[in-house]
C-alpha cells in the first residue's frame, strides 16, 4: 500500500473560487492562479482554454475618481439591474482601512453616487434582496463596539435608513452571505459542522445541516441551486453542488491519489471547561494501535477560527500527517473562537492564553484520564495564533516534552506596533503600548515575559516576509532561548509569507514537524 508522504500533501490539489452557472449545470472553479477548470453535473470535467463569456459577471463599470482619494473594495449590482453598491475604505492598510469601511449607491443610468453612510467594522460581503417594505442591503461585519468580536450580518433597509443586527444572540456565527434574487443564503460556523440558512424577514431560516466546514458559496439566480467547496474527514475538499435543503453532491475529485491513505481515525471531542463552558474540539488516532499514546496538541490559527469536523490534512502542523506517523492529535476550539456566537469570540479580548489556554489544558487532561494521552509523552504544535498559544504553553508549565511554533506570536506590543493588523491586534493583547509608561496589559499575556521559564524544546518556524507576523517575532523568541539556554531549532522560509506557499518549503516543514516530534515524544 502506498504511504502517505510530504510530497503527496504538499502536491493535494483543492479548488478555489467556485461560481456556479445561472442554469446550475456548471461549475466554473480555479486549481491554480490562471487555471480555470469547468465541472458539471454530468460528470464531465474539462480545462477551460477560451474563458466563455457567460460565465463571467461583468457589473457596470464604476469610475473611481467619484469616491475622491477613497479605495473601492467591493461592487454588488442590485439583482433587478438596478443601482450598484459600493464599498469603500480611505486606505488600504489592513489596520486602518477596515475601520473606515463606507457604503455607497452608484446609478449607472445618470452617473450619480448617493451616500449610505458609514458600515460597521471589516465591511464585507454586500448583498442585495427584496421585501415587502423596499429592497434591503446587507453585509458582513464585526459585532460591535469591540475590534474582537464574533461576525454579524447587518441588514440596511433603503426606504427607512435603518440598519439592524439580523444575527445578533445567535449560538453560531455568519460565515458567508450569498445573494440571490429572492432572500439571500448565509453559511453558519455552528460548533464543528456547518449551517446553511436563508435570510427571511423574521430571521434566518434553516434549510440544511452539514458535518464539517462549506465555504465559498454560490447559487443560481432563483436560489435553488447551490455550489460549495467541502470534503470529509478523510477526503479534501472539493466542489459540491445541490439544493440548500440538501443533499450535496460532489462533482470533482482533484487528489484521488490520497483515496485511502489518511488512516487515522477521527471523532467529535466534547467537554466542558474548568468554568462549566461547553467546548467542543476534535480527536485523531493513530492507525491500528492501543493508547496511551504520544499526544499532539494543535490549537487553530485566528482566533477567530475553528477546526471543523473535516478533513485533518495540510502543509503545517496537521492532524492526519502525524496520526499516521503513530500520534494521537487534539484539535481544541477553546474559547475566542468561531462557531459559537459573538460572546464566545469577543470573552478573550484582552485576555488571550487565560481562560483560552485553561480550556486547552483541561482536555488534555480529560484525554489523559481516559487513558488515550501518555501524560509524559505530550507535545504541542500551532500557527499564526495557535503558535501563540504553543509558545504560550511551554511559557506556563513544563508539562510538554516539545513544542513547534509557527508564525507564533511572543509579545503583543511588537506586534500591534509591527504587524500589518495593528490596533486588531491590540483589542486581542489588551494594549498598544502607547498609552503611558509601562509595564502594559500586552506584556502580561506576551510569551516572552515568560521567556526564563521555558524548558521545553522548541522548533520555530517562520516566513521571511510575513507581514501578517512578522519575523521579529521568531527572532525575539529564538534570542530568548539561547540566553537561557533551551534547546531549539529556527527555521526561515525565505520569500514566503504568513502561509508557506512553495511546494520545496512545505515538504520540508512536513518533515521537519514529524522529525521533532518523534524525536522528543519517541
Amino acid at each position: 500500500m502506498t504511504a502517505l508522504t510530504a510530497e503527496l500533501v504538499a502536491d493535494a490539489r483543492i479548488p478555489q473560487n467556485p461560481v456556479i452557472a445561472p442554469d446550475g449545470r456548471l461549475v466554473c472553479y480555479t486549481l491554480a492562479p490562471g487555471e480555470l477548470w469547468i465541472a458539471g453535473t454530468d460528470g464531465t470535467v474539462t480545462p477551460v482554454t477560451d474563458r466563455p463569456a457567460e460565465l463571467i459577471d461583468h457589473p457596470p463599470p464604476v469610475d473611481p475618481g467619484l469616491f475622491g482619494d477613497r479605495q473601492v473594495v467591493e461592487l454588488r449590482q442590485r439583482p433587478d439591474g438596478g443601482p450598484v453598491a459600493v464599498l469603500t475604505q480611505a486606505s488600504t492598510d489592513r489596520d486602518y482601512g477596515p475601520r473606515t469601511g463606507h457604503l455607497h449607491l452608484f446609478d449607472p443610468a445618470t452617473g450619480t453616487v448617493e451616500d449610505l453612510g458609514p458600515t460597521e467594522v471589516d465591511a464585507r460581503s454586500l448583498t442585495w434582496w427584496p421585501e415587502e417594505d423596499s429592497w434591503h442591503l446587507g453585509y458582513l461585519a464585526l459585532t460591535p463596539p469591540l475590534l474582537c468580536a464574533g461576525t454579524a450580518i447587518f441588514d440596511l433597509a433603503l426606504k427607512t435608513r435603518v440598519l439592524r443586527n439580523r444575527t445578533a444572540d445567535l449560538p453560531m456565527c455568519p460565515t458567508e452571505l450569498c445573494q440571490t434574487d429572492a432572500a439571500p443564503l448565509i453559511l453558519f460556523a455552528d460548533g464543528l459542522n456547518t449551517t446553511l440558512a436563508r435570510l427571511d424577514p423574521d430571521g434566518p431560516t434553516q434549510m440544511s445541516r452539514h458535518r464539517g466546514r462549506l465555504r465559498s458559496l454560490t447559487a443560481t439566480p432563483s436560489g435553488d441551486t447551490i455550489a460549495v467547496l467541502t470534503g470529509a474527514r478523510h477526503q479534501l475538499p472539493n466542489v459540491y453542488i445541490g439544493s440548500p435543503a440538501g443533499p450535496l453532491r460532489k462533482i470533482t475529485d482533484t487528489s484521488p491519489e490520497l483515496d485511502g491513505l489518511l488512516a487515522g481515525t477521527q471523532e467529535p471531542l466534547t467537554y466542558r471547561a474548568a468554568d462549566g463552558l461547553e467546548l467542543d474540539g476534535l480527536l485523531v488516532l493513530p492507525p491500528g494501535t492501543k493508547g496511551p499514546f504520544p499526544l499532539i496538541t494543535i490549537p487553530h490559527g485566528g482566533p477567530y477560527d475553528r477546526h471543523a469536523d473535516g478533513c485533518q490534512l495540510s502543509w503545517d502542523p496537521s492532524a492526519q500527517w502525524l496520526a499516521t506517523a503513530g500520534f494521537a492529535v487534539f484539535l481544541p476550539n477553546p474559547r475566542g473562537g468561531l462557531g459559537h456566537g459573538h460572546r464566545f469570540a469577543a470573552s478573550v479580548a484582552g485576555r488571550v492564553g487565560r481562560e483560552e489556554w485553561t480550556d486547552i489544558i483541561t482536555g488534555i487532561d480529560l484525554l489523559i484520564d481516559r487513558g488515550i494521552a501518555d501524560p509524559d509523552r505530550l507535545g504541542i504544535a500551532g500557527w499564526s495564533h495557535g503558535g501563540f498559544l504553543a509558545a504560550w504553553a511551554v511559557s506556563q508549565t513544563d508539562r510538554f516534552r516539545a513544542a513547534l511554533v509557527g508564525a507564533g506570536v511572543v509579545d503583543w506590543g511588537m506586534l500591534a506596533a509591527t504587524g500589518e493588523y495593528g490596533l486588531f491586534e491590540a483589542a486581542l493583547g489588551g494594549s498598544v503600548g502607547w498609552e503611558g509608561p509601562g509595564p502594559h496589559p500586552h506584556d502580561a499575556v506576551s510569551p516572552i515575559s515568560y521567556a526564563s521559564r521555558i524548558r521545553t524544546p522548541v522548533l520555530i518556524v517562520h516566513g521571511a516576509e510575513d507581514t501578517n507576523v512578522p519575523l521579529g517575532q521568531a527572532v525575539y523568541l529564538q534570542r530568548a532561548l539561547r540566553h537561557f539556554g533551551v534547546e531549539h531549532e529556527l527555521v526561515v522560509y525565505l520569500r514566503e509569507g504568513h502561509r508557506i506557499r512553495e511546494r520545496q518549503h512545505r515538504i520540508d516543514l512536513l518533515r521537519r514537524t514529524r522529525s521533532w516530534f518523534e524525536r522528543w515524544l519517541g
